[in-house]
């Protein structure tokens, strides 16, 4: 689980499939970080959920290119970022902290490569020794959602202060690669890598090999990603979308392209998942 929604605002669901039916199911409640961690950090997420005596719920998410730190009773992990659909089950009752870092927000704090934990989820122990059990214990303890955030900010906190100590410019790069992404994400006219490189006044390698670095991920996928938020935004708000427009619009070389991505990503075509939320909603 995730608590998906940098850029777009604490409220937004965008990266949650079929958000309506799924917020039915659990509750998300965000919290925005201490200035000393906003340079890193987008937001902390909390999700709770009871489904004692009801089915399970299969949540889809859509991830953005972020990596997230969870806190969870015998499964706190980090995450990294996710270039596919992640599929998380909710069952019996259960509450999660988040921390999702801004795009590149991380690599400080790992001291190496992101696209070394690229689509992989790494228990907190094994990323951060002894250190991140204990970090681990002290949020699980915390009785309410002000607890969980405050011991997981103390935690990141000393972390950070470790950064700094060990390569200071390592931070703002980070803030320098989530303010790329930011772009991204505010400018859908952004369709190509030579197009956002030519704005950021980099070349295309140099941008490619930052991104990967720092975010995880090329540039290429970042954008491809966005865009793919936005066409699954469009068909679960508009009742007749014009997809070979969309198509257009979002840098697709034609229709067909746009439905392949978008039937990989949420498991069903524009148009079946058009109509699915209108069913659901």
């Amino acid at each position: 689980m995730n608590g998906q929604a940098p850029v777009q605002g604490l409220h937004s669901t965008r990266g949650i499939l079929h958000a309506q039916e799924g917020l039915s199911r659990f509750e998300l409640r965000r919290r925005l970080p201490s200035p000393a961690l906003a340079g890193l950090v987008s937001h902390h997420w909390i999700a709770s959920w009871d489904l004692r005596g009801l089915p399970p719920h299969t949540q889809r998410l859509l991830p953005y290119p972020c990596v997230n730190l969870t806190f969870q009773a015998e499964r706190s992990q980090v995450a990294g970022v996710l270039r596919t659909p992640h599929d998380q089950l909710l069952a019996d009752a259960g509450r999660v902290l988040g921390v999702m870092f801004r795009p590149g927000g991380f690599r400080p704090l790992m001291g190496r490569s992101v696209a070394t934990i690229t689509d992989r989820f790494l228990p907190l122990g094994e990323v951060f020794g002894t250190e991140g059990a204990e970090a681990d214990a002290a949020v699980l303890a915390a009785p309410d959602d002000d607890g969980l955030v405050t011991a997981a900010e103390e935690f990141l906190t000393r972390l950070v202060v470790r950064a700094r100590r060990r390569d200071a410019s390592s931070l703002s790069t980070a803030e320098r690669v989530a303010g790329i992404v930011d772009l991204v994400a505010a400018d859908p006219t952004i369709l190509r890598v030579d197009q956002l490189a030519a704005r950021l006044g980099l070349g295309v390698r140099a941008l490619q090999r930052l991104c990967a670095e720092y975010a995880g991920v090329g540039p290429k996928w970042v954008i491809r990603r966005y865009r793919l938020h936005e066409a699954v935004e469009r068909a679960g708000e508009d009742r007749d979308p014009d997809w070979v427009r969309l198509a257009a619009d979002l840098g697709y070389s034609d229709q067909a392209h746009l439905v392949r991505d978008f039937t990989a990503a949420t498991g069903q075509s524009p148009s079946r998942y058009a109509r699915a939320t209108r069913l659901r909603n």
